[in-house]
């Protein structure tokens, strides 16, 4: 998935000549956190609307502050997770779009990419969500792979959602008739699951047995 589809061009780039209440007026008719100022075509960097706000002469040229600029951006023939982490890293919801001669191309909303990922089969099938964790040497995608399919089970998606030096915790989404089994698969291949589903018998059968294990204790 790349970008061109998702380019937009529907406000205009700001310039250093662009006047301060201009550029407040773009922000109070948008959603927008940032958006750009272009020179001659090629990006100089972005303002903030945080930024804008603390500027109190109107009458004056956005060039008058680029000390407030900023600079991201993304490439045309960038993929889309690669744009999710820019979004993520600089706190905006608006990305700048350059070619390889890092000219301007148009700007990129976040909901327009989080719309694309909400339509993929991980976030739009139905299926069992499963957090699992195992030591950082000891997993493999294609083990994991394999234990939903060895059981009649369909994944739907896969991915870290978290790391350390010594272990790695993973978010699985499959569709299987048989969620119990599948869990309980992953604990014979020393997973731990690490998150709750009615249809862990495991946890319920050992939850009986704390019942009457204290039951027996308060005899």
């Amino acid at each position: 998935m790349e970008t061109t589809p998702y380019i937009l061009k529907e406000f205009k780039a700001f310039t250093t000549h662009t006047k301060i209440a201009d550029v407040k007026l773009l922000f109070s008719e948008t959603t927008y956190s940032h958006f750009p100022i272009v020179e001659n075509g090629h990006l100089l960097g972005l303002i903030s609307e945080i930024d804008i706000r603390s500027i109190f002469e109107d009458e004056k040229d956005l060039g008058n502050f680029q000390y407030l600029f900023q600079l991201f951006f993304t490439e045309e023939d960038n993929n889309l997770l690669e744009i999710l982490k820019i979004f993520a890293a600089n706190e905006t919801n608006l990305i700048p779009v350059i070619n390889d001669k890092k000219k301007y191309l148009g700007y990129c909303d976040l909901i327009d990419i989080l719309h694309v990922y909400n339509n993929t089969p991980f976030l739009k099938n139905e299926g069992a969500v499963l957090g699992i964790e195992k030591n950082i040497g000891e997993y493999s995608f294609s083990e994991i792979c394999q234990i939903v399919e060895s059981n009649n089970g369909n994944v739907l998606g896969i991915f870290i959602s978290e790391a350390d030096a010594v272990s790695v915790k993973i978010t699985l989404k499959f569709f299987a008739q048989d969620v119990n089994e599948i869990i309980q698969s992953f604990r014979r291949y020393n997973y731990k699951v690490l998150s709750k589903h009615k249809e862990d018998f495991y946890l319920e059968d050992l939850k009986g047995r704390s019942n009457y294990l204290q039951k027996y204790l308060n005899i």
